[in-house]
């Protein structure tokens, strides 16, 4: 890409050097402020449910809306005033913190709903001079390099975004004409990296689903006829009926216990949030995993654990040494004639989830889970299994991550070519949009 002919100093420390015909602004100047604090004025409405929009229903890397996210609510004429969305407005999220509401960011409604902004986000409306694309490329490039957080002020745990002193801030921007060739610009080339994004993000799916097959087979039907041959296994197995519905058939020399004939299985032991820390001496495991440290243990070996409750009860995870597990955990204590990573790769294929107790919170009982009958090989082929899931797992995972830093390269690719073309560092008015049909 090439750059302007001419640039002059902006006097703006996150622009810099700008092309000498942009001008310098305050964000306000480019949004018609009316009565109430509210940025846009109101087209007419109708009491009854209406879409309550959030920042966090976007997708904050492209125009759009999760659907499966829409709230309905049944809103007023008196309390839409200020928060009824034209197509164009802009919205931004003025309070609350992390990545599910994150202060600062900008998104463009572009939705044929009838909605309103929820509370704590802000309605913006473009003056007729400004592009709104462009615009929300703008905030985008002032969220990354952080301007946003100079008008955050931390309450309670709270971040607010004082909305009066950001927009204060000063920027630089082209004429519109201009403005719309580079929304356009990025608008294509950002569909672009996009596009390459959802390929790899399917292949890690892909990948992922391959590997579960794989594993699934393994501990539930045995390794396939060449690994076992180049295990020293009989290659040809015959099989017969489990007698256990979920599982159908299994090789003929494997026996069928219950779990609780090769382990033992009990809930870990209560500890107050309060009493973990985010460091320490030893690891606390709650259902889901990590929850902190604590300065006392309940374990020490190598065991399973089970998630108990909530939505990712069924959850298998391996730790080892000395440990807290908490009441929200079954530890599985292994017997020694059994492979600990065979035995969390089978009780994983076994989706425990589905046998949680439906209610607010979902939960697994112990007594059930010991009691589910299983198919056990003996342990010198548990070795294999394990050995040959363990190297799967390997590749597997260094796969994914070689494809997850493809991605991360691909997305810090997307947000350099959105913070150089609205801050003039290349010139894209000559750019010409080539429409491919693959």
């Amino acid at each position: 890409m090439k750059s302007y002919p001419e640039y002059k100093d902006s006097g703006i420390k996150w622009f810099g050097e700008i092309p000498s015909e942009w001008e310098i602004y305050r964000l306000k100047s480019l949004i018609p402020k009316s009565v109430n604090g509210v940025w846009g004025s109101d087209p007419e409405g109708n009491e009854g449910d209406l879409v309550c929009v959030r920042v966090a229903d976007f997708n904050m890397d492209k125009f759009g809306v999760a659907e499966n996210n829409l709230t309905y609510r049944n809103i007023s004429l008196t309390q839409q005033k200020g928060r009824l969305l034209s197509r164009d407005n802009l919205l931004i999220e003025k309070s609350g913190g992390g990545e599910k509401q994150p202060v600062g960011r900008v998104v463009k409604y572009d939705l044929n709903y009838n909605a309103v902004c929820s509370n704590f986000i802000a309605k913006v409306e473009c003056s007729l001079d400004v592009d709104p694309n462009y615009l929300v490329y703008l905030f985008s490039y002032l969220y990354s390099v952080g301007v946003n957080t100079r008008s955050i002020k931390q309450t309670t745990g709270i971040q607010n975004l004082d909305t009066g002193l950001y927009f204060n801030e000063r920027i630089s921007i082209p004429v519109k004409e201009e403005q719309t060739a580079i929304a356009s610009f990025l608008d294509h080339k950002t569909q672009q990296i996009d596009n390459l994004v959802a390929k790899k993000e399917r292949l890690i799916e892909l990948l992922k689903e391959e590997r579960t097959a794989v594993i699934n087979q393994a501990v539930t039907k045995g390794l396939p006829a060449e690994a076992r041959a180049k295990a020293g296994l009989d290659p040809n197995v015959p099989m017969k009926d489990s007698g256990i519905e979920w599982l159908g058939e299994i090789p003929e020399h494997w026996e069928v216990k219950k779990i609780k004939q090769i382990a033992f299985l009990k809930s870990g032991e209560g500890i107050k949030s309060e009493q973990i820390e985010e460091t320490g001496e030893f690891p606390v495991y709650g259902g889901n995993g990590l929850r902190g440290y604590f300065s006392e243990y309940t374990h020490e070996g190598n065991f399973i654990l089970i998630g108990r409750q909530g939505a990712l009860c069924g959850n298998i995870n391996c730790v080892s040494g000395k440990f807290w597990a908490s009441e929200h955990a079954v530890v599985v204590d292994l017997s020694q004639e059994y492979d600990l990573l065979w035995a969390s790769e089978l009780l994983s294929a076994m989706n425990l989830n589905q046998y949680s107790i439906s209610a607010a919170q979902p939960g697994l009982s112990v007594e059930n889970i010991k009691n589910l009958k299983i198919p056990i090989p003996k342990l010198s082929e548990q070795k294999v299994i394990a050995k040959s899931l363990e190297e799967l797992n390997k590749k597997n995972k260094d796969k994914i991550q070689m494809i997850e830093k493809e991605i991360q390269l691909l997305n810090e690719y997307k947000t350099s070519l959105i913070n150089e073309a609205v801050t003039g560092k290349i010139d894209v008015r000559e750019y010409h949009i080539n429409h491919v049909t693959n």
